[in-house]
């Protein structure tokens, strides 16, 4: 195996696969990129609507959260992809950037480069969109295959004409500047396959100098002072090794074990690596901090009609994917999704109504043979704050994860309003032939406190954490703006976690978008 790299890339998911692809077509840039799991060769991988399937298994890292008291004290389930193509490969494929006051923010905050006009190449360097291409928002030459769902609901046309009905703003596409209003929710999807970050990076384009090692756990950065110099692996037997970067070692090994590995190696809040016998390198009290959530609330009702993904697991629909790649397992099972204001002082999206034509619960792990659609209601400018702390100086160790869901009171009256909303959508004329019996009995959605209730008991990840190595110029910032940890040489971090605040919407296009820059700021290269 080789040992030197001029680069080392950690975690081949979504941002690590573009960034070393990236990185590796500089000539005579030898590039490795080390990732936990192995090789995607899952059939289930490759089919949208397969990826419960996948949760729980060797292809997840299946992590669990703190007892959840703004939960009623539950343990949240946190899938995050231990595979090549990382979460990209068990994700839902859904690609939404965001809004536009994300990045805004972003650049507000101190962050120069990062507003919505400098990212928004980024996004669009990524993308091969085909199908719909409306006011050409989209790339048309990246990696990325970005499509229409193939054989969609009648359902999800019915619950779009609901938010017509309620005079929401019917978007032109999802991914405009203002993502404020309803629209189909595109998928990064190829004929009716999912289309990962290792399908688009690894095998999409040409990258002779590039190695792809995996099966090797990352255990820590390995330093010479306080310049970063290779990090210390082990493999599935647990014998470890040493590799060298002549260059720079990258974390993108997402928000849960970026700042694992951080502290792992000495960075980090001095008292808490003391608790663990880790001496302190780098004092970086925010390291773990931050952490944000999407977090949803399931409104199930009872379908009277046979058009949801209950049909997906039967013969004729295994057979019209295999033989025609459509059909109900094509679905990505997001379908749509309004993105709203939780109230009038609100300029921008604070909630997601996402439509799923299914009964979606426990992660999907338990298959429901009952026809039924879900309005997911998600929280996706969480105002409450988490955090990713060690619990041991062993990596084989899983972190402590805590978000504290809904520690911040004003989060449950976002979805409390969400709630209404919903509802509102399930009792339109236009929805009305796909609304059956409610599914929760015990839900009276006349009583705030029966609301407050149904949330607490089944509120659940929409699993896009971020934010744990926070990007910014002040002293609890874990990242410059040019994503270089503070006080380190040689040591960035290229993920969700340098996200100062989460997007409104799901986070796979934005990661890619911080590779795809972190790819020109590390080369020095500016986008044409």
């Amino acid at each position: 195996m080789d040992t030197t790299f001029d680069y080392l890339v950690i975690g081949a998911g979504s941002a690590g696969c573009a960034l070393a692809a990236r990185l590796s077509m500089q000539p005579r840039t030898r590039v490795g990129l080390i990732e936990a799991g192995g090789p995607d060769k899952h059939p289930a991988i490759k089919v949208p609507a397969a990826f419960p399937m996948l949760i729980g298994t060797e292809y997840d890292w299946d992590y669990r959260t703190t007892p959840q008291p703004g939960l009623a004290d539950r343990v949240i389930r946190c899938p995050r992809g231990r595979v090549l193509g990382g979460c990209s490969s068990i994700n839902a494929q859904v690609w939404t950037r965001g809004h536009r006051e994300d990045f805004d923010g972003w650049a507000a905050a101190g962050n120069p480069g990062w507003s919505y006009k400098e990212v928004e190449p980024y996004f669009q360097r990524s993308e091969r969109r085909t199908g719909s291409n409306k006011e050409h928002t989209y790339g048309s030459d990246g990696p990325l295959h970005i499509q229409e769902i193939r054989s969609q609901s009648p359902a999800t046309a019915a619950f779009l004409s609901a938010c017509a009905e309620r005079g929401f703003h019917a978007l032109p596409e999802a991914n405009v500047a203002d993502t404020t209003g309803y629209a189909s929710l595109p998928a990064t999807q190829r004929g009716g396959r999912r289309w990962s970050a290792a399908d688009a990076y690894l095998r999409g384009l040409h990258h002779p100098n590039l190695t792809v090692l995996t099966n090797l756990r990352a255990e820590r950065v390995t330093f010479d002072g306080v310049r970063a110099t290779g990090v210390q692996v082990a493999d599935q037997h647990g014998q470890s090794s040493a590799l060298t970067a002549r260059a720079e070692v990258i974390l993108s090994a997402g928000a849960v074990n970026s700042p694992q590995l951080l502290m792992l190696s000495g960075i980090g809040d001095p008292e808490h690596l003391r608790e663990h016998g880790i001496d302190c390198r780098i004092t970086l009290p925010g390291v773990g901090n931050g952490l944000q959530d999407h977090l949803y609330v399931p409104l199930i009702v009872h379908c009277p009609q046979p058009v949801t993904l209950a049909a997906a697991g039967t013969l004729a629909a295994r057979l019209t994917y295999l033989l025609r790649r459509r059909g109900p397992l094509t679905s990505n099972v997001g379908e749509a999704a309004c993105f709203l204001p939780g109230d009038d002082t609100r300029t921008a999206p604070d909630l997601e109504l996402a439509f799923l034509p299914v009964a979606f619960l426990d992660h999907g792990l338990d298959p429901i043979s009952e026809h039924a659609i879900t309005i997911a209601v998600d929280l996706i400018q969480p105002s409450s704050l988490g955090t990713v702390r060690l619990r041991s100086a062993r990596a084989t160790d899983p972190p402590r994860i805590d978000p504290r869901y809904l520690f911040d009171p004003g989060d449950i009256q976002t979805l409390v309003r969400g709630m209404n909303v919903a509802q509102s959508l399930l009792d339109t004329t236009a929805l009305a032939p796909y609304v059956g019996a409610p599914w929760f009995d015990d839900l009276d959605l006349g009583d705030a406190a029966s609301i407050e209730s149904h949330i607490r008991h089944t509120a659940s990840t929409v699993y896009h954490l971020a934010g744990t190595c926070r990007m910014g110029i002040d002293a609890d910032a874990v990242v410059d703006p040019t994503l270089r940890v503070h006080g380190a040489d040689g040591l960035r971090v290229v993920d969700a976690s340098i996200m100062p605040r989460i997007t409104r919407g799901h986070i796979q296009a934005p990661v890619v978008m911080i590779a795809e820059r972190a790819a020109d700021l590390i080369t020095g290269r500016s986008i044409s």
